[in-house]
């Protein structure tokens, strides 16, 4: 009875083994990439003096997008030979984004409390935008 039992699970075994795993990739994305220059002039310091924001516009960005689409964000201050991804923390600035319909704005705040002002961008920088979606 032993020997009937372990080859019943030996059987049983290989049959869930040897089941086949598809693995199904769509490649129907399509990705958008928009690059702006943003000059030091376009920061502007919010009331409470703790962040400076530039927007950008961005019409490709709708409702649709916002809800079921990616957006990535790259600043560069080297007129584009390197990009670092938002968000991130440079000398206790803080840089982050945020995608409404029609743009995006970029933030710049202090990351602690010894300096609550941000220092604005003191040049001109790239920013590039990626805009990852089903039907750009």
């Amino acid at each position: 009875m032993k020997k009937l039992t372990i080859l019943m699970l030996c059987i049983a075994t290989l049959g869930l083994a040897s089941c086949k795993k598809d693995t199904i990739v769509q490649n129907n994305n399509s990705i958008l990439t928009v690059v702006r220059d943003v000059p030091t002039s376009a920061w502007v310091l919010s009331n409470d003096r703790n962040t400076f924001t530039s927007e950008i516009s961005v019409p490709e960005i709708d409702q649709f997008h916002i809800d079921n689409e990616g957006t990535l964000v790259y600043i560069s201050y080297n007129n584009g030979a390197s990009y670092i991804a938002l968000p991130f923390v440079y000398n206790t600035d803080a840089f982050s984004y945020e995608v409404y319909q029609g743009g995006v704005a970029i933030d710049v705040q202090s990351s602690d409390y010894q300096a609550t002002q941000p220092r604005k961008p003191t040049s001109t920088v790239r920013i590039k935008i990626v805009l990852v979606g089903n039907d750009l």
